[in-house]
């Protein structure tokens, strides 16, 4: 399949240079790191402004911060249990976004009587930073940037869409012969002008379960995700991770009927299937693996200290009565967090631990660990 190649040149010609590096062909989680994170180029590295609730503003999507501060401010119960249970101070925050979600976070547990020692951004994303200190200008002696994780840390750490946005490895099972999907250059015919194509090799990976039946499949696994898991579980000494998003346990993920994978792309509010059009000038995310996070969490020492939806997470945390003071336009706004058709079912929460174990507010009920 061929998809009419538009981009600026210098990221086109970056991508062109590491296919060429490579013999002609990159595997699809290298173009997406490409696509995504490209220094000054990728999506995540140039200046578009992304996150937002109206495509007028040149925004792409929206995520929950963004939609209310109900989300911030019900998601800080949690973080303050977990800062006294294991008796940390820090708070790390992996892809910040807009800083939303800090400010937030920041201004409800100073409110709870909570207030944290240091907020460290884990952010890949230069022009995201300067957002970030603008937004959190108030907060400048609590907030620091990170570029790279120390040794060793100690706290709460917070990803909310995060892991989606880690690239993934495509595989394809066609006639019975399972491939690795990539990306190759290609010449349009009709007037030599480039092309990114997807070209299919022949591999010895598969998808960690079975696909019944003998159709044609598409899908992803997870490899820099798992790692990223890996990674944090190796230096967090002591305290607990929260992640929110969008995804499946294994066992629906990887079911027969979901034979187009879950690569999708958004640009002004608007989604496509595409990652080979437009590149650099839309996100590209993937659905998450949550059983895969919680064993890669499992065998690189962490615990599990829970799992359910978005929506059971939220009311759990006291969503309710928060939703009860507010507004009728911020409850319309809030509700879009826990409707089963908008981000209450779709989007998990999954919490690991360092140390002992504790029973975290976010999953007193409607815990699906079970499922994983």
């Amino acid at each position: 399949m061929k998809t009419p190649y538009s981009l600026t040149s210098a990221l086109g010609s970056h991508i062109a240079q590491a296919i060429a590096a490579q013999g002609g062909w990159i595997g699809f989680d290298a173009f997406m790191a490409l696509a995504l994170y490209t220094p000054g180029l990728g999506y995540y590295a140039n200046d578009s402004p992304k996150f937002g609730s109206m495509p007028e503003a040149g925004s792409d999507f929206v995520t929950a911060p963004e939609m209310t501060p109900l989300f911030g401010q019900t998601l800080a119960a949690q973080v303050a249990q977990a800062l006294q249970v294991t008796d940390t101070a820090q708070v790390w925050e992996f892809g910040a976004g807009s800083g939303a979600l800090a400010l937030q976070l920041l201004e409800t547990l100073a409110a709870l009587g909570q207030p944290v020692q240091r907020y460290n951004i884990v952010d890949l994303s230069g022009s995201l930073r300067a957002r970030q200190q603008h937004k959190l200008e108030k907060y400048a002696d609590v907030v620091q940037w990170v570029s790279e994780l120390p040794d060793t840390l100690q706290g709460v750490v917070i990803g909310n869409e995060v892991l989606d946005a880690m690239p993934v490895k495509l595989l394809a099972r066609v006639a019975g012969v399972w491939y690795e999907r990539g990306v190759a250059w290609g010449i349009a015919p009709a007037d030599g002008s480039p092309l990114l194509v997807w070209q299919d090799r022949p591999t010895e990976l598969r998808p960690p379960l079975a696909i019944d039946g003998d159709h044609d499949y598409l899908t992803e696994i997870h490899p820099q995700g798992e790692s990223f898991i890996r990674t944090l579980a190796d230096k967090l000494t002591i305290g607990a991770a929260f992640f929110i998003d969008y995804g499946f346990p294994e066992h629906e993920y990887y079911h027969p009927q979901r034979h187009m994978g879950t690569v999708m792309c958004h640009r002004s509010h608007r989604a496509d299937p595409d990652p080979l059009a437009e590149v650099g000038l839309k996100d590209i995310t993937a659905h998450v693996n949550f059983t895969g996070i919680a064993l890669a969490a499992q065998e690189a020492g962490l615990g599990v200290l829970g799992y359910c939806t978005q929506a059971r997470f939220l009311i759990n945390c006291g969503l309710g009565p928060r939703l009860d003071a507010a507004p009728l336009a911020v409850r319309a706004q809030a509700q879009r967090l826990v409707m089963e058709h908008e981000m209450g079912e779709l989007f998990k929460v999954i919490g690991l631990y360092q140390g002992e174990p504790w029973a975290a507010i976010g999953f007193a009920q409607g815990d699906r660990t079970h499922t994983l």
